[in-house]
């Protein structure tokens, strides 16, 4: 038996076939927003420089010690460049500065937190953000001078609690409304030296720093995913 003459083809589906094949090759990228308020968390370590104080070596006592906080900000992103502000806090654990002076007397700032405002500019390639940042820094600490274990009165010539920082790190986009963040801080108080008792006034001034290291997760208050389609 002849086989059935094949149903010729309908102009519609030719038509068919090459739409679905126009639409397999020109899907859409994404484009990613940066715009938008966002807020979040962050871990790290942090520690603190050991300089010469006149002969005495000013030590962190703890060495690396573990930091975590929260942040909040808001970011404008205009083509492929980002400017945001953002304020920051983290908890410090084990933050003990000292110096030992000669004769038994020692001075400890226990640093139980830092703290910062900040503005941030920064450089966006697809879901990855380039970004530098730099404003106000503050510290809480909790400073003793003691001898023998007992509490003496001291005064410095100037407030170790405000200062400035800078850094500079990376953020990606890895899902709609979340970003994470890797990224250096650092944060300086300035040079400070005794003013009493007047034997440590020889001594000079010393640094009140701290160099961080932290990785954040950040829920963004946008569509982090594409916004429009690009052919």
């Amino acid at each position: 038996m002849a086989a059935p003459p094949a149903r010729p083809r309908e102009p519609g589906d030719q038509r068919h076939f090459i739409q679905c094949r126009s639409n397999r090759r020109d899907l859409p990228a994404a484009i990613y927003d940066w715009t938008g308020f966002y807020i979040g968390g962050h871990i790290g370590g942090g520690i603190s420089s050991s300089e010469v104080l006149n002969g005495i070596v000013t030590t962190n006592n703890d060495g690396v010690r573990l930091l975590g906080g929260v942040q909040a900000g808001a970011d404008y992103q205009f083509g492929s460049f980002v400017v945001g502000a953002e304020g920051q806090y983290s908890w410090l654990g084990g933050a003990n500065n000292g110096i030992i002076f000669p004769g038994g007397f020692v001075y400890t700032n226990e640093r139980r937190a830092l703290a910062s405002v900040t503005g941030r500019a920064g450089f966006a390639w697809g879901p990855a953000l380039l970004y530098a940042r730099g404003g106000y820094a503050w510290s809480d600490n909790q400073e003793r001078l003691t001898f023998g274990g007992v509490p003496l009165a001291f005064a410095f010539d100037r407030d170790r609690r405000d200062g400035y920082t800078i850094g500079a790190g990376v953020e990606y986009m890895f899902a709609p409304n979340f970003s994470a963040k890797v990224e250096y801080q650092y944060y300086d108080f300035g040079r400070t030296g005794f003013v009493a008792p007047l034997a440590f006034v020889p001594f000079g001034a010393f640094r009140v720093d701290e160099h961080t290291v932290k990785a954040g997760l950040n829920y963004r208050f946008n569509p982090g995913a594409p916004l429009v389609a690009r052919y």
